[in-house]
This record gives structure tokens, sequence and C-alpha cells, in this order.
């Protein structure tokens, strides 16, 4: 049987508590659970972010693909026409 975690203190600050208190409301949970909740989100958006740039980063020194999206830009100002 595996241990439970320890236990994490945090001090919020009015600002940080009243935000927790929303989502816990808003979630109908309690702010333990909108807290693990909040981070683990958090962690997540992060993991996405940090893939998404380095995949951006990948098509940036790839040449075909950099003269393609140039030309889809090109096509697309076409498209819109004048103003």
């Amino acid at each position: 049987m595996a241990s439970a975690p320890s236990p994490l203190s945090l001090r919020l600050g009015r600002e940080g508590l009243n935000a927790l208190e929303e989502i816990a409301r808003r979630r109908g949970v309690s702010r333990a659970e909108a807290a693990r909740q909040a981070i683990t989100e958090t962690a997540e958006r992060e993991r996405r972010r940090t893939g998404l740039a380095a995949e951006a980063r990948s098509l940036m020194k790839d040449q075909r693909y950099v003269r393609e999206a140039h030309e889809v830009a090109g096509l697309m100002e076409q498209l819109r026409g004048p103003w």
C-alpha cells in the first residue's frame, strides 16, 4: 500500500484565497480539492504550451514549411481582396 503524500501548507494572501474560494464555490468542491485541480490544470497547460513552442521552433527551421506558410499567407491576402 502506497503512503499518502505529505501535506502542503501555503500562504495564499487575500487575493489568492479569494480566487481559491471562487474556484471551489463554482465547482462545488472543497478548497483543498480546488487547489489540487488548479495545480493539475496549470501543469497540463504548461506542458501543452511548452510542446507547442517546441513544435513552432521546429517548424520555423523547416524551410519547406516556411515557404509553404508564406505561400498560404499570400493566397489569403489575395482572397481577402481590397478593403
